[in-house]
């Protein structure tokens, strides 16, 4: 009996053993089956992953690009909007240099400094209403070499010029002192001294009659007027150089065509900038002038006040240049 009794117990114990490994035999299939099931899960989240990490790189990617390609563009227009700020104050700078060249040969050729000056203060004005801080330095330059052109005191050739035809026309008007007809009086319409009077003498008791009196009068008025008249007939002029008086007639035309041709080759001379032939030629003319034509005359101290500006203005001053300016324009096209 508990034999069998223990052999009932092992079966059971057996079959119960076996239903346990059956079990877990049938748990563990589960298990392994739900096991691959979540592997496979993994396996297709992982590729979903991958495929979504795939398509934020080529996002963040594109992303990248197009942020690189619009600071590549930012960038672009930022030299492009510099490039044409400069390039527009470069033109400004290349501007004010031909015109301050060429005004430059203006001053050159016509010997006045008003071309360059008036260059300057275009430009300067210019720039001004430019207002680029770049170009404040030039603007400067610009205003000083303005002030150093207008104080160098250049000759103004068109001016002279101007006077020495004033004073070629008036030559022919001149009065010399060898022709007394043409000659102003010291001074015009000035009647002849007359003799002192003498003290009045008691009127006298008349004794003739009223037309003898008349008769008398009359014939001393007359003989005044002919003591005056005659008087006047004779001018006593000191003449410092005695070859004045000694010109003949016929040798005035060429006396004043002489002093004509002098100031006309006094203006091509200084047409010419030829400072020194000016001033010899004016010397030669002032005198010609002091020699052979009255002085006292409006016309003879009109001539010779022009010939003396024209020598004291004629002469040669060299024409300062803007380089000063031509620098700054150098240093601000770097």
């Amino acid at each position: 009996m508990l034999l069998a009794t223990l052999c009932g117990a092992a079966v059971v114990y057996a079959w119960n053993t076996q239903q346990r490994v059956k079990q877990l035999e049938q748990d563990l299939v589960r298990r392994q089956q739900d096991a691959g099931n979540q592997s496979t899960e993994a396996r297709i989240m992982a590729k979903q992953a991958q495929e979504s990490s795939r398509e934020a790189a080529a996002k963040l990617a594109l992303l990248d690009t197009r942020v690189s390609e619009s600071s590549l563009q930012r960038s672009q227009l930022e030299e492009l909007i510099q490039s044409l700020s400069r390039s527009r104050d470069e033109n400004v700078l290349a501007d004010v240099e031909a015109a301050l060249r060429v005004a430059m040969q203006l001053s050159a050729l016509t010997g006045s400094a008003e071309p360059l000056l008036t260059a300057l203060r275009q430009s300067e004005e210019r720039l001004a209403r430019h207002s680029q801080p770049r170009l404040e330095r030039v603007r400067r330059a610009l205003g000083h070499d303005a002030e150093r052109v207008k104080s160098a005191g250049v000759a103004d050739v068109s001016v002279l010029t101007i006077r020495l035809d004033e004073a070629i026309r008036l030559v022919d008007d001149l009065p010399l002192l060898a022709h007394a007809e043409r000659r102003a009086a010291p001074s015009a319409s000035r009647e002849p001294a007359k003799p002192a009077e003498p003290a009045p003498k008691p009127a006298p008791v008349p004794t003739q009659p009223g037309w003898q009196e008349e008769v008398v009068a009359r014939w001393d008025a007359l003989w005044q007027r002919v003591w005056a008249e005659t008087r006047s007939l004779v001018r006593v002029t000191r003449i410092e150089h005695p070859e004045a008086a000694l010109l003949a007639p016929e040798q005035a035309f060429f006396l004043r065509e002489n002093l004509k041709l002098r100031l006309l080759n006094a203006r091509l001379a200084l047409l010419s900038r030829q400072f020194d032939t000016v001033q010899s030629d004016l010397r030669e003319a002032q005198a010609a002038l002091e020699r052979y034509f009255e002085r006292g005359s409006r016309r003879s101290a009109s001539v010779a006040d022009i010939l003396k500006q024209v020598a004291a203005q004629a002469r040669a001053v060299s024409l300062p240049r803007p380089d000063e300016t031509l620098a700054a324009i150098a240093a601000a096209g770097r």
